[in-house]
């Protein structure tokens, strides 16, 4: 083994730069020297990783939003494999982002480079046949949540569960109060944190049932204060203007990023499905869980059989029950949204009744999977 190897890592949106900038890091401590570099995103390149390609360029949602963008898509694909081929790593890491990254390993893999996936493919959600795609495309595929690898038995796939690398950064000891004075924060009554997504997308559809269900709980509740994080500076104006035509009298104020922080600032939670509704679990939280995307996409998941579980939320799908309400299309309605809020907001027990069923399941996720990870990407050097 090289003594400083190279290690490609292909991230795909936000929340695989949050998992590959915790893995470079445990890279970088395991392997002196190891040059990480590949498809970054801000945490990848703070840890140490070379950007030679940005994320923002799979920040696409849903089959039908997709479309337009695939001839770029499959430009920057085709791009990444010819540079990687060049340069040949020890290892190529690709981190979620299956649909891309699962088409680049495999033809890495065909011309002999390793391949390692980190964060297994919803295959036990929907398009299970996806399995034999993966077998062909990584030498082994490395899990985060507990159920997983049995799911793989019998496919003749290695697949190994390392934990989760946000439950072993965040804990749910932060009180409120504590966030708050870290914000500048100041004032009595509840605080509502709205996460309406990282994408444009996400924001699109969800940003006026938000600030709609804002409206009708500032009305209820007059000393509310809306606090939301803005994943991207693009994606300011359309949440301001969602604010100034639906909710114009909330006290609504927008910090940018600092999303983890927003979280352990607020009494509850209106968020986009996603990883997010993982780090709130985690941060101790409780929440609502909304989703709309475009009516094709939604058709195909819902009514045409694509989605094989029985929730969508990863708490729930944790739990495997209906703990955190979920409003997905079109039952992801202002009303709704403010009713599954308010007993949140004003009532102690119905937010206990999500918190302790997050505080037994944070410890099954907390193994060091960076560290973990790390180990398992070493193991590909020989």
């Amino acid at each position: 083994m090289s003594a400083a190897p190279r290690i490609a890592l292909i991230a795909g949106e936000l929340s695989g730069d949050l998992l590959g900038g915790a893995i470079v890091q445990a890279l970088r401590r395991r392997l002196p020297g190891v040059h990480c570099y590949g498809m970054a995103g801000p945490r990848m390149i703070e840890a140490g990783c070379e950007a030679i390609e940005s994320i923002d360029a799979l920040s696409v949602m849903g089959l039908a939003e997709v479309l337009p963008k695939l001839p770029a898509i499959f430009a920057l694909r085709a791009r990444l494999i010819e540079r990687l081929l060049a340069d040949r790593p020890a290892v190529v890491v690709g981190i979620d982002a299956p649909d891309f990254n699962l088409g680049l390993e495999r033809r890495l893999r065909e011309r002999g480079l390793r391949t390692v996936h980190v964060v297994s493919p919803t295959v036990w959600a929907w398009r299970q046949g996806r399995v034999r795609t993966i077998a062909r495309s990584v030498d082994e595929l490395l899990c985060l949540f507990p159920f997983e690898p049995a799911f793989y038995a019998g496919h003749g796939l290695p697949a190994r569960f390392i934990g989760h690398p946000l439950a072993d950064q965040l804990d749910a000891s932060t009180p409120p109060a504590q966030a708050r004075a870290t914000l500048g924060l100041a004032g009595p009554g509840p605080l509502l944190a709205v996460l309406p997504g990282s994408r444009g997308g996400e924001l699109r559809h969800l940003a006026a049932p938000f600030a709609g269900a804002v409206a009708r709980l500032q009305a209820q509740l007059p000393d509310l204060q809306v606090l939301s994080p803005v994943a991207k500076p693009g994606l300011r104006g359309a949440l301001e203007a969602a604010i100034r035509e639906h909710a114009p009298q909330a006290r609504w104020q927008l910090i940018e990023g600092r999303s983890r922080e927003v979280m352990q600032a607020a009494d509850a939670v209106l968020l986009a499905s996603g990883t997010a509704t993982l780090e709130c679990l985690l941060l101790g939280r409780p929440m609502v869980v909304a989703y709309r995307t475009a009516a094709l996409t939604a058709w195909l998941m819902l009514k045409a059989g694509l989605l094989k579980t029985r929730y969508v939320s990863l708490p729930n799908i944790l739990a495997g029950a209906a703990v955190v309400p979920e409003r997905l299309q079109a039952a992801a309605t202002p009303a709704r949204l403010a009713d599954d809020l308010l007993p949140l907001l004003t009532d102690p027990a119905a937010a206990r009744a999500q918190t302790e069923v997050f505080d037994r399941l944070r410890p099954t996720l907390r193994h060091q999977a960076a560290e973990r990870a790390a180990e398992a990407i070493a193991q590909q050097l020989g």
